[in-house]
This record gives structure tokens, C-alpha cells and sequence, in this order.
């Protein structure tokens, strides 16, 4: 009885409601209605085996080495091209999803296993990806981040010279909403010229870390000023859907991967089929700001 738990723990933890709804209705709607044109962003984070993690499907931020070789060979057998970030922010409207099919590869916060796990795969297959840098944890010695082991500055710049781009994740990695203007700028600029001097290329791309605070407009247009002041011109965040024409450049919208998602689900996801829990997350969000609103909480860059 003991053996079989974790396996039956697993199976019912796919049987969640996400991906029910998403397999089961919102994918043949999406089919059956046709969809907007658009470009899936994925989203990754650590690539290792983190089976003793117990947080729910949705919230893991890891995949399996196993896993991430099949989400990238079928891929490759459905015929999709990876393009940067950088390029898919330079598109006009016009132009933004008339290219077959396309991905962006992207991953957070500068796990050494990107090195080790994903990019042979990545190679193999002759993808590319973009990989966000919170700068505090990647040295010219080894650091860790989250109790994980991180790039150092020698493997950024050979997996620049194989054709992986690099963005911004801050420089500490905080939640920058309620953080001062001034900090917030510092972390913008700080991180961008952290990468830009150690890797002698501009930098156009950054990827906000936590999750987005969209419902907040204020700071959302705020940010996305301080953002082009700094010198980006490309930017993604942790709200949920498939990126489109209309998106804001610098909060394109992404898609959550993990180890949870077998190629059945991934396909779902880019398709947008995923998009639908868009509005919920947006709600969530929304009611937690009147909350901490009524808790008498304000945000510094109001001051």
C-alpha cells in the first residue's frame, strides 16, 4: 500500500481542475471557433527531478530533464520554430503571428541546470531560448539561489556564443511592486548593465519575477515607462495566455510549464487553450489589492 501512494497521489493531482477544463472544454472550443493569432511564450524554471516538491501541479515551477526532452521533441516533430523574445517584441501588429508555427522558449531565474540539463537538449533539436539573470546570484564563483546551484558568468557567455539570449530578472529577485521608485529603478538598471558589461551586448529583454501585478494600472503604466526609460524594448510577466498583437511589448503574457504537463496538455496550452484562466488569475489579483487596500497597505510608488 505504502508503493502505491505516491503514484496514486500523482494520478489524482493530474486530474485537476485546470486541466480538466482545459482538455475537455476550452481545447475543442478553441478549435471548433478558431483562435486569434498569436505566439505561445512558455514558461520555465528549474529543469531537475524535484519529485519530493508537494506543492499543487499549478504552483511547481519545476520540470524533469525527462519531461523537458519530450515537451522539446514533440516540438520539433510538430514542426515548431524558436524565435528571442527581443525578436517577437520588435514585430508590428500586422506582423506579429504570420510566421507558422512558433514558440519562444523562455526560463527564470539562472539555474546552473539550464546548463546541464536543458541546453543539449535545446542544441539537439536547434532551438534557442531566453534565459532571465537575477544578477545578485550569478558570479564569477558559484551561487546558490532558492537552495539551487546557479549559472557563473563563464557559462553565460559560452551559452552566448551558442546562441542563447539573456534577459533581465532584477537584480535581487523582489517582489517590485511596493518597493520604493528609486529601488525599483535601481533594479531595473543595475541588472541590465550587470549582464550588458559581462557579456558586451545590449540587453533588450526582462522578465518580471513573482507574480504581476496587472490589476494594479497604476503601476503597471508606471512600470512599463520605467522599463522603456531603462533601455527595454522587450519585456514578459507571470500573467497567464498566449502573447498577441495587442499585447503590451514589455508584459507579454507567458505560458506555465512544469513537469505536471505530458504533451497532450502542452499542446492545449499552445493553442490557448490555457488562456481561459486568465480572467480567474486576474480576479485573485484584483480582490487581493482591495484587500490589502481595506488592511490600510499602500504601495511606496504612490508616495
Amino acid at each position: 500500500m505504502d508503493r502505491g501512494r505516491p503514484l496514486a497521489r500523482r494520478f489524482f493531482m493530474t486530474l485537476r481542475t485546470d486541466r480538466l477544463a482545459t482538455l475537455y472544454f476550452f481545447h475543442p472550443w478553441k478549435r471548433l471557433a478558431g483562435t486569434r493569432p498569436g505566439v505561445p511564450i512558455l514558461m520555465y524554471h528549474s529543469i531537475f527531478d524535484g519529485r519530493g516538491d508537494s506543492r499543487h501541479p499549478y504552483f511547481q515551477t519545476w520540470t524533469s530533464p525527462l519531461r523537458f526532452a519530450e515537451h522539446m521533441a514533440w516540438l520539433h516533430g510538430e514542426d515548431y520554430r524558436t524565435i528571442s523574445l527581443a525578436a517577437l517584441a520588435r514585430r508590428k501588429e500586422s506582423d506579429f503571428a504570420g510566421h507558422g508555427k512558433e514558440v519562444v522558449l523562455t526560463f527564470d531565474d539562472g539555474f546552473q541546470d539550464f546548463y546541464t540539463e536543458a541546453v543539449p537538449v535545446l542544441m539537439k533539436y536547434g532551438f534557442s531560448a531566453t534565459m532571465g539573470l537575477p544578477t545578485a546570484f550569478i558570479g564569477h564563483r558559484r551561487r546558490q539561489f532558492w537552495g539551487r546551484d546557479c549559472l557563473i558568468w563563464e557559462e553565460v557567455r559560452e551559452l552566448r556564443g551558442l546562441g542563447i539570449d539573456f534577459a533581465s530578472h532584477t537584480v535581487n529577485h523582489r517582489q517590485l511592486c511596493g518597493m520604493t521608485r528609486e529601488e525599483v529603478c535601481r533594479e531595473l538598471v543595475d541588472s541590465k548593465q550587470t549582464i550588458e558589461t559581462e557579456l558586451g551586448m545590449r540587453v533588450d529583454g526582462f522578465a518580471y519575477p513573482y507574480a504581476f501585478p496587472e490589476a494594479n494600472r497604476w503601476f503597471v503604466d508606471w512600470f512599463s515607462e520605467a522599463l522603456a526609460a531603462s533601455g527595454y524594448c522587450a519585456g514578459v510577466c507571470t500573467a497567464i495566455g498566449v502573447a498577441h498583437p495587442n499585447s503590451n511589448r514589455l508584459a507579454m503574457p507567458r505560458i506555465p510549464v512544469n513537469d505536471w504537463d505530458d504533451t497532450v496538455f502542452l499542446q492545449a496550452k499552445l493553442e490557448g487553450a490555457y488562456d481561459w484562466l486568465h480572467p480567474l488569475q486576474y480576479l485573485a489579483k484584483h480582490v487581493r489589492s482591495w484587500r490589502s487596500i481595506g488592511r490600510g497597505e499602500s504601495l511606496s510608488h504612490h508616495a
